[in-house]
């Protein structure tokens, strides 16, 4: 007989939150991401430990969307099922999100930011999951041939309907993050949330989206905090046999793997080590260095690897001397992946 989940209840002795720009949503300073190691193609029983011990740790943020697994939408089918097994009674003390824009099925409608790609697309997301609303609904990337309009207009039609509660976009520049919160506000619906890459190695938010975000009081949830896997030990010492980078389909190009690169993160590896901290613990405090920062956004592929990421709150402060020691190997490094996608809108 399957062991009933019962949930830590001293999760939030210690657990610490952040506001979301200026809403009233508080979000775990490092919430948890589904997109790789949660899909059909995972073991489940896995995938179903670490989404209960992230929450037994005080985090209450879990993120999807559509196209996670793989194959598509099985981190949103898994997910459901663990809702049900284990958190039927827990959903109000959940923060749940999903995407849509990314490819997701065949032919012209089942891409990009139309109202009819984005809306539909929500009801599946919800359907597989056995959801009534989900709490952030985003556009996953900015597209150039739809108007702004009929994107953020699908996005407040979300929030009318009661199928999100809040919305958020990904990967949108500066100028149009600001563009499109000004189409939400003249609906009555806040743009809540910003979700870009963000990393040591790819620092491209600070040039002008922190100070957006700050000016149009939403939030910023950070993904890639590990520049994907960069800022981890196991490529120091080259790319090893099994790692995504080793694998055809992997999102962490090699041609990123240069020796000055590495350099870079040697350097950054020993001085966390002087910190006290594993390497990844101390990317991820350094993301959430600043208060415009609400969240962090890891991955996790096991238990030991999540408690190590989760380990990062113990110590989050930074002297300004060791910032200052950071700072020439907290260098951009080409990393960013979606920039095509932000300023080519392709």
């Amino acid at each position: 007989m399957e062991k009933l989940y019962l949930p830590n209840p001293s999760r939030y002795d210690h657990a610490t939150f952040r506001r979301c720009g200026r809403s009233g949503i508080l979000l775990p300073p490092i919430s948890l991401g589904l997109w790789q190691n949660f899909g059909g193609a995972d073991v489940f029983e896995t995938g179903r430990a670490m989404i209960r011990r992230a929450f037994d740790r005080g985090v209450t943020h879990f993120d999807l969307a559509n196209n996670y697994g793989p194959p598509y939408g099985s981190a949103e089918e898994n997910f459901g099922v663990i809702l049900r097994k284990d958190f039927r009674t827990l959903r109000n003390e959940l923060i749940i999100s999903t995407k849509a824009g990314w490819d997701m099925w065949p032919g012209p409608y089942g891409i990009g930011a139309s109202r009819k790609y984005l809306l539909t697309s929500l009801d599946d997301s919800l359907k597989r999951m056995g959801l009534d609303y989900v709490d952030i609904f985003y556009a996953h990337r900015p597209w150039a041939d739809t108007p702004l309009e009929e994107t953020m207009g699908a996005l407040g039609t979300a929030v009318h309907q009661g199928k999100a509660l809040y919305v958020g976009i990904s990967s949108y520049s500066p100028e149009r993050t600001r563009a499109a919160a000004e189409i939400l506000k003249s609906m009555g619906v806040p743009l809540l949330i910003h979700q870009p890459s963000y990393s040591m190695l790819n620092r491209w938010i600070e040039k002008g989206l922190l100070d957006t975000l700050e000016e149009l009081g939403a939030g910023c949830i950070a993904f890639s905090p590990l520049a994907q896997g960069l800022l981890t030990t196991k490529y120091l010492r080259g790319v090893p046999e099994g790692s995504r980078a080793a694998l055809g389909n992997s999102s962490l190009l090699k041609e990123f793997l240069t020796e000055e690169n590495i350099g870079h993160v040697g350097k950054l590896n020993e001085f966390a080590k002087r910190r006290g901290q594993s390497l990844p613990q101390m990317a991820i405090a350094w993301v959430l260095r600043d208060e415009r920062v609400t969240s962090a956004l890891i991955g996790a592929r096991n238990i030991e690897q999540l408690n190590d990421s989760l380990d990062a709150l113990k110590k989050l402060e930074f002297t300004p001397e060791e910032l200052r020691e950071i700072e020439p190997h907290a260098v951009d490094v080409g990393i960013d992946l979606w920039r095509s996608a932000r300023m080519n809108m392709i």
